[in-house]
């Protein structure tokens, strides 16, 4: 009996450490709810860290959906300044279909392939669809007893081209597009190229203008003076131009010549335009169907970011409540 007093004193004695103690304990798991609880101030733990990447992926796909928004507009504004030059530039070469025709079949011995591309990438596949028909015309026109070259306008064409076929490139012209395209600045290419290759037929592949969401592959043949005179004697199509009277000193050799080279700059500048018009229509879907794909993509991240964090949370909270409750207990 006088044991189990003395044991009753001392637990009066002890007891207002313990309800101390048990009070700071309750005061401190508060605190580290709260803590948990605010948005940023959580401790370095997987939990946590999971939301931050989360969070940091979401910022980026922001950042990016904001540059290819900007960029849709840019090119929007850019093919509205050279669609119409595109359009009135038709007038320049449709004459000549009309006079000397479009003979993408005809045969000869010296092929050049004229291949037009953009300077710059995000604009879609036109630049890989020239390259295969380029290519494919390479198949098609090939022979033992033949010759054909690539002259390339454009980086991308050329990036492309030098993987496999380096050997064949005649001549490659980069940044075409840095400066207005105008007549003249074309001419002058034109005629650089006529001076540096032999050719019997000049193919030009380009992507004509239709729409902003379509354009389509095309071919312009362009034939030499020679195989013109020759073809215009054996009849068909060209056999017309000798129903043509021809007023001056000049022999009909020097027409064809001047007829063909005149003929060459006006296609040459045609078809940069329709490629460039190409160009902004295929970057304008291409930066539409990304700012898209960034929206979806930012709303399947918000949802995960809004789970993980409330999960987080939740775990949290059921630790500091067992905890105490084993404290307590």
């Amino acid at each position: 009996m006088a044991m189990a007093a003395a044991l009753r004193r001392e637990g009066r004695r002890f007891a207002p450490l313990v309800s101390s103690s048990s009070s700071i304990l309750n005061n401190a798991a508060a605190a580290v709810r709260s803590s948990l609880l605010s948005e940023g101030l959580g401790p370095e733990g997987a939990r946590s860290i999971s939301t931050q990447v989360v969070r940091n992926r979401m910022k980026s796909v922001k950042n990016i959906q904001k540059i290819t928004k900007a960029m849709k507009m840019v090119a929007a504004s850019k093919l509205r300044a050279i669609q119409v030059r595109a359009e009135n530039s038709r007038g320049l070469w449709q004459p000549f279909t009309a006079l000397l025709g479009d003979v993408p079949s005809i045969d000869v011995k010296k092929n050049v392939i004229v291949t037009i591309s953009s300077d710059k990438g995000l604009c879609g596949g036109i630049n890989s669809t020239s390259v295969k028909i380029s290519k494919g015309f390479y198949k098609i026109n090939s022979g033992p007893d033949k010759e054909i070259k690539y002259v390339i306008l454009g980086e991308k064409a050329k990036a492309q081209m030098v993987r496999d076929s380096k050997k064949d490139i005649e001549m490659s012209i980069t940044e075409l597009q840095k400066n207005p395209l105008n007549y003249t600045q074309v001419s002058v290419l034109a005629d650089d190229i006529l001076k540096n290759v032999e050719y019997d037929a000049l193919r030009i592949v380009f992507n004509k203008f239709h729409s902003v969401v379509s354009f389509v592959p095309t071919v312009s043949t362009v034939l030499s003076p020679a195989v013109v005179e020759r073809e215009s004697e054996a009849g068909g199509k060209l056999g017309d131009l000798d129903s043509y009277e021809v007023e001056g000193g000049e022999t009909k050799a020097e027409v064809l010549q001047n007829l063909t080279e005149f003929q060459f700059s006006c296609v040459m500048f045609n078809a940069v335009l329709e490629n460039a018009c190409s160009e902004q229509g295929a970057r304008m879907s291409a930066m539409d169907s990304s700012s898209r794909n960034a929206g979806e993509m930012l709303d399947r991240l918000t949802l995960t970011y809004n789970r993980t964090r409330q999960a987080s949370i939740t775990t949290e909270l059921i630790e500091i409540i067992s905890g105490a409750s084993a404290l307590t207990g």
